[in-house]
């Protein structure tokens, strides 16, 4: 059972620790912070939140971190000092999976000063598949079917899907994930007409369609704000600029369409309601064995899985 104050009793400067060693590091390099609350999301979807997406792979067992699905995944710079620093004071209390829950709010506090109590308790997994986030996470092109049906798997709904997509006002995605909409969108349109024009002329001259190999090349989500975490994402939507597909997709239904001017208008409901649905997201609780690891890419010696 998750709880707020988890560590209260067993290592009360825990928490204050993991956020000195994020705020550094994100004040420093804000697309980190980005990635840390992306990281979080692509842990808690897959297995639910054990940390299996941190950990490396081994021989003849390919994990998470590798998947297509995941490339470009940032963070695991901070979450192992930070895992480094508790250990070297109180070894074997504070999960791998707990401090990336609080990264992940402590990123949300200094880049949207959006800051709430995170429960605490998570054990960390024992194993990581590289299919499985293919399988389970949701793409950028899903439609809003699809979108609802990949939350509502996890226990979540889609007004938790429209809340969380504000997290795509922060950081950058690879062309890849898009290009799509540029070049061969569909038969009778090549270029994705439900995306602003002007948008995909800027973004044409950043990801060349020649272009499809390594290095990958990368785009901001939001060109207004790129490094804060608001609500500038739903009035990119409401104006076509939603970088992905499933940003589009948002305005296909009357509710989620309601939703998008409701936040794209009100930025501190909208704040309010993605601090709730980052706690619901990060109560997302493995089923599987865990336990607590001494390096978050790796099981601890001698366990078997």
């Amino acid at each position: 059972m998750l709880s707020v104050g988890y560590y209260s009793a067993s290592f009360p400067e825990g928490e204050a620790i993991v956020k000195r060693i994020v705020f550094k590091s994100v004040a420093a390099t804000p697309g980190l912070g980005a990635g840390l609350i992306r990281l979080h999301f692509h842990d808690c979807f897959v297995r639910g939140c054990d940390a299996s997406v941190l950990l490396d792979s081994v021989p003849g067992k390919e994990a998470e971190r590798v998947s297509p699905a995941n490339i470009g995944l940032r963070g695991f710079e901070i979450v192992e000092p930070a895992k480094k620093a508790v250990e070297a004071i109180c070894p074997g209390i504070m999960s791998c999976a707990d401090i990336l829950s609080l990264a992940a709010r402590d990123s949300a506090a200094l880049l949207g000063g959006i800051d709430y109590n995170v429960p605490c308790g998570r054990l960390d997994g024992l194993v990581s598949v590289k299919a499985e986030p293919l399988q389970i996470l949701p793409a950028p092109s899903s439609t809003l079917d699809v979108l609802e049906g990949k939350f509502v798997s996890q226990g979540l709904t889609i007004n938790d899907a429209v809340i969380l997509s504000g997290a795509h006002s922060l950081g950058v995605a690879h062309c890849t994930s898009f290009q799509n909409r540029l070049y061969s969108f569909n038969a009778s349109h090549p270029q994705d007409p439900s995306m602003d024009p002007h948008l995909a002329d800027v973004l044409k001259k950043i990801c060349p369609q020649s272009v499809t190999t390594p290095p990958l090349l990368t785009a901001y989500l939001d060109f207004q704000t790129p490094n804060q975490l608001d609500n500038q994402y739903y009035i990119n939507v409401q104006t076509h600029r939603g970088l992905f597909k499933s940003d589009q997709a948002l305005l296909d239904s009357q509710m989620t369409n309601k939703l998008v001017n409701n936040f794209a208008t009100d930025s501190r409901v909208w704040k309010e309601q993605f601090a709730a649905a980052m706690v619901k997201l990060g109560s997302i609780v493995s089923s599987h064995p865990g336990d607590i690891r001494k390096v978050c890419s790796a099981i601890n010696v001698g366990v078997t899985k």
